[in-house]
């Protein structure tokens, strides 16, 4: 990690992801089979994957689960979410902090100059990083602290 710690260093680069042509149970079974909570959805376009959704197991439960609607009916376009908020590579942790505040959410794709995917950022990632960062700010304490015991012998 550099002095300015950027997305693109927390982000998750092996990323789970669907069409939105997959069935609502197939992006289901994916979810439990990748261990994840969300499914950036994709285009393929000349090689490269374009982010055009997001797709989570809120969203199930909420748009399909609690409306009694049949999952086996829906495809994933059909219930997942098109107003995206993606970072880039090189935004910074604090400005990707004001961002998930500001739009009110946990996950992130990262996105390149033509946003194809690169990643995927969540809540779960930044407070791991700011986890390790506080660590060290004890550490640095507790170290102060042995030191001026040593010097006060």
């Amino acid at each position: 990690m550099g002095q300015r710690l950027t997305t693109g260093e927390i982000c998750t680069r092996n990323v789970s992801v669907a069409f939105k042509a997959t069935t609502l149970p197939g992006a289901a079974r994916l979810m439990r089979e990748n261990h994840v909570g969300c499914l950036v959805v994709v285009d393929e376009v000349e090689g490269k994957r374009i982010v055009v959704g997001l797709l989570t197991d809120r969203d199930i439960v909420t748009a399909v689960v609690a409306s009694d609607l049949d999952p086996a009916t829906l495809r994933v376009e059909d219930v997942m979410a098109t107003d995206l908020v993606t970072a880039r590579e090189d935004d910074s942790l604090i400005d990707l902090m004001h961002t998930m505040r500001r739009k009110g959410v946990r996950r992130i794709p990262v996105v390149g100059t033509q946003d194809e995917l690169l990643g995927v950022v969540t809540l779960d990632d930044v407070l791991d990083v700011l986890a390790q960062e506080l660590g060290l700010l004890v550490a640095a304490i507790d170290s102060e602290g042995k030191r001026e015991r040593q010097l006060r012998k």
